[in-house]
């Protein structure tokens, strides 16, 4: 299903832009998804590698990094004027007012209303802020690069031994204002500076790099990659457990059996979101199988295809989650 996702984005939009947005909606987390997608298609990478390439033999990598975060923080309508919450201690700090004075003086307006983010109650290292800014040193490391087809040969490269150097090209971490604030709010003292840390870049991996690189594989006619990455989803080990997978090991009975691959994982989400409504999962007997009234589930590869879902007497059988 995500192959088939970005095989049809993939017909209608630069191969790069549909990385990006895929990486901008895996940062989003559940709540905040809808507005990270938004966002990524009114600030596109297009725009943000022209304020990159502009820049290149004019400014430092700081200069470049806080155009590039005006334009995100700005559009996403988050920068401190832009709230009503905002804080007399922001005016105090010379990286904020720079980055207000280019926002003032852009020309730009608003795309989005701070009030479509979810921020109450969201880990401080997972701050849409923080996320934002970690886009932008993306963006940087991939100055005067095709991003999509770097990542596509990173994927054709990738050693079996070493599945976590997937990951590595999207670990971001940062110095300056970012390594003490969460937010424009005040300072923190846990400083932290990491943006993008292993385990999230690890989902973007599964979620977005495999898949998007097998469907421009198809498109372009070269399977090699799309090969290679099924191979690589394959044997990739499972990833941070989150509350949906450990919801549907309880649905199963099984909260003490452990999942062993990212596969595994990914069929249980899937079998979360086309079975399960406001955590009750109708019409799976899931917790207390008898014989002919069971779940089969059959792990497949990315085909392109939507899932089959069959149903015969007391059977139903999912393929190819």
């Amino acid at each position: 299903m995500k192959t088939a996702r970005f095989q049809t984005e993939l017909a209608r939009m630069e191969a790069g832009q549909a990385l990006y947005q895929g990486i901008m909606e895996a940062l989003g987390y559940i709540k905040n998804k809808r507005p990270f997608l938004e966002l990524s298609r009114k600030s596109p990478l297009q725009t943000l590698e022209a304020i990159v390439i502009r820049l290149s033999s004019l400014s430092s990598n700081e200069e470049r990094l806080a155009r590039q975060q005006t334009l995100l923080f700005g559009t996403a309508g988050l920068l401190p004027s832009q709230s009503q919450n905002s804080r007399l201690e922001n005016l105090a700090n010379r990286w904020v007012n720079e980055l207000e004075m280019r926002w003032a003086s852009s020309g730009h307006t608003a795309a989005i209303s701070a009030g479509d983010w979810h921020l109450f109650k969201v880990r401080p290292n997972n701050s849409p802020l923080r996320r934002m800014a970690a886009v932008s040193h993306i963006v940087l490391r991939y100055q005067g690069k095709d991003i999509l087809r770097e990542m596509v040969k990173m994927v054709a490269e990738a050693s079996f031994g070493k599945l976590h150097g997937l990951a590595s090209p999207l670990i971001v971490t940062s110095d300056g204002y970012w390594v003490s604030h969460f937010d424009f709010g005040p300072y923190r003292t846990n400083r932290n500076p990491t943006l993008i840390g292993a385990g999230r870049a690890a989902d973007i991996v599964v979620n977005v790099v495999l898949p998007l690189t097998f469907a421009w594989s198809k498109i372009s006619s070269q399977p090699e990659p799309g090969r290679k990455a099924i191979t690589l989803y394959r044997h990739h080990p499972r990833l941070a457990s989150n509350t949906l997978e450990r919801h549907m090991r309880e649905q199963f009975g099984r909260s003490g059996f452990r999942v062993n691959s990212a596969g595994q994982q990914q069929g249980l989400i899937h079998l979360y979101h086309i079975r399960c409504i406001q955590g009750k999962c109708y019409g799976y007997p899931l917790s207390q199988p008898e014989p002919g009234n069971h779940v089969e589930v059959q792990t497949g590869s990315f085909t392109g295809a939507e899932p089959v879902v069959t149903a015969g007497g007391n059977h139903s059988g999912i393929i190819g989650t």
